[in-house]
């Protein structure tokens, strides 16, 4: 049965309460958008549950790091997935600030880093170690690299610090970033073909998981101050000289002022909570099956009233 507007404020005429529908105010809550599939539905289902529930929303494409800053002065209300690889460092910045409150965790674990393709490892079978990824340079080289390997990180505004970590490293690797997520995907679906080894950057949770399996490469385990002090790492003399955090949090945030001005719609935001194969569901109907982000985020919440309806009750 297709979502629709009507069979969805049915079940919010029973589940949530007129008082909280009241109390809100009408202004818009202005949720942003950036450039990855999960977090363009995820921020779409969660609008369309706040306007069924008598809250008018708006959309803004927002950079993800300024975004934080965008919620702490309120230009901007939330943010759905704060990645603690990606954005913990301007996450916390923010904090620091004030304005800006954490609205809980979801379940989902996070986690960000140079990935490969399982064929890969033929052509370099001492991986996931980084020490055999750069032992292995030569098979990753190209000629837009000449002899250094080719390594493709995210998007710029994402970063992931895949260029100071060479360096902390002393990586024989070339870092060069990709335009969007899209472009991603398309290098990992180019070289499935010929088997031609890769390694990108990657995350989880996303769909990419089914379709590549793949494995994350194993850099020295990360400690907290990595990204912060050179002390910490085994460069004395760099930081970024380790990887990623391995189990990372994926947080959400609200500008401080949410919980006065919008009681109902930030007991809802405290309330969500996705886990990994749903937000990878996610990602796939945009990424896969080819929806727009708006008809995604409807199919989901038709197929997951269970999920979602008692977070609004």
């Amino acid at each position: 049965m297709k979502y629709t507007t009507t069979a969805l404020a049915a079940a919010l005429l029973v589940c949530a309460p007129i008082t909280a529908m009241a109390e809100d105010s009408s202004d818009p809550i202005v949720i942003p958008i950036h450039n990855w599939s999960s977090q363009i539905v995820m921020s779409n289902v969660v609008g369309q549950i706040l306007q069924e529930r008598g809250n008018y929303v708006e959309y803004v494409t927002t950079d993800s790091q300024a975004v934080y800053e965008s919620i702490r002065v309120g230009d901007v209300t939330l943010e759905m997935e704060v990645w603690e690889g990606a954005f913990g460092a301007s996450y916390r910045a923010a904090m620091e600030k004030g304005g800006i409150v954490d609205a809980g965790d979801h379940d989902a674990v996070t986690r960000e880093d140079w990935w490969y393709p399982l064929w890969t490892k033929e052509a370099c079978p001492g991986l996931p170690s980084w020490e055999a990824l750069n032992d292995c340079a030569e098979v990753f080289a190209t000629v837009e690299t000449g002899d250094q390997g080719r390594y493709l990180d995210g998007p710029v505004d994402w970063l992931k610090h895949g260029k100071e970590r060479v360096e902390a490293l002393d990586m024989n690797f070339t870092v060069i970033n990709a335009g969007s997520a899209a472009a991603l995907w398309a290098e990992i679906g180019a070289a499935e073909a010929d088997k031609k080894p890769i390694v990108v950057f990657n995350w989880t949770p996303n769909f990419a998981e089914a379709v590549w399996p793949g494995e994350f490469v194993e850099f020295p385990a990360w400690e907290e101050g990595c990204d912060t002090d050179p002390a910490v790492g085994p460069n004395p003399d760099a930081m970024y000289d380790c990887g990623n955090p391995a189990d990372g949090y994926l947080k959400k945030a609200a500008w401080d002022g949410m919980e006065e001005k919008w009681p109902g719609a930030f007991d809802t935001l405290t309330k969500i909570s996705f886990t990994n194969p749903q937000i990878a569901e996610m990602a796939k109907l945009v990424d896969v099956e080819d929806m727009e982000p708006e008809e995604a985020a409807a199919e989901w919440l038709d197929a997951n009233q269970d999920v979602w309806q008692p977070w609004i009750s």
